[in-house]
């Protein structure tokens, strides 16, 4: 990065991150994206140092637009990985209380195996039902460890279910 690059994002940041993290924040209700979907903004806009050029336009614009783009398309993203998610998911079948106590128990067995963390992370974002950032503050770690640890969390999972013999 040249001395000339930092100063414009040095600039751009001191310019426009806090309006820019006010509107992306109304735009996704979680702060820890807020602040990604900020960095990943100003990055784009270092890339593109043309665009930031005032005979252009507003560089303010500009930056809401990307801003705004990026989490439209996250947006259009995550519902096509859930579409395509329940295109996948077989018809549901009705089970007796015999099957869904063993299932529970697997499960149970399963969880076991994993480690405090990761079962801690899965038990706040998946069994409580809470956001990543309400698991963070519950937790005590920062969004970006509760995202990961879900991530490996639900791999070790899947890895203890099929050598439990359960799943593909």
């Amino acid at each position: 990065m040249t001395d000339a690059d930092e100063e414009l994002v040095r600039a751009l940041h001191a310019e426009h991150a806090g309006a820019l993290f006010g509107y992306v924040l109304s735009l996704t209700g979680d702060r820890a994206h807020a602040q990604d979907v900020v960095q990943e903004t100003l990055l784009r806009a270092w890339r593109h140092p043309a665009a930031m050029d005032p005979a252009t336009g507003s560089n303010r614009a500009w930056l809401f637009t990307v801003a705004r783009r990026l989490v439209l398309d996250e947006r259009r993203s995550a519902r096509a990985r859930r579409e395509s998610v329940r295109a996948e998911v077989p018809e549901e079948q009705v089970l007796d209380e015999s099957e869904r106590v063993l299932q529970q128990w697997v499960v149970a067995q399963a969880l076991q195996r994993l480690t405090p963390e990761h079962r801690a992370v899965l038990r706040e974002c998946y069994f409580r039902g809470r956001s990543v950032a309400e698991a963070a503050r519950v937790l005590g770690v920062p969004a970006g460890t509760v995202k990961s640890r879900t991530h490996y969390a639900l791999r070790s999972l899947r890895l203890a279910l099929q050598e439990m013999g359960v799943g593909r």
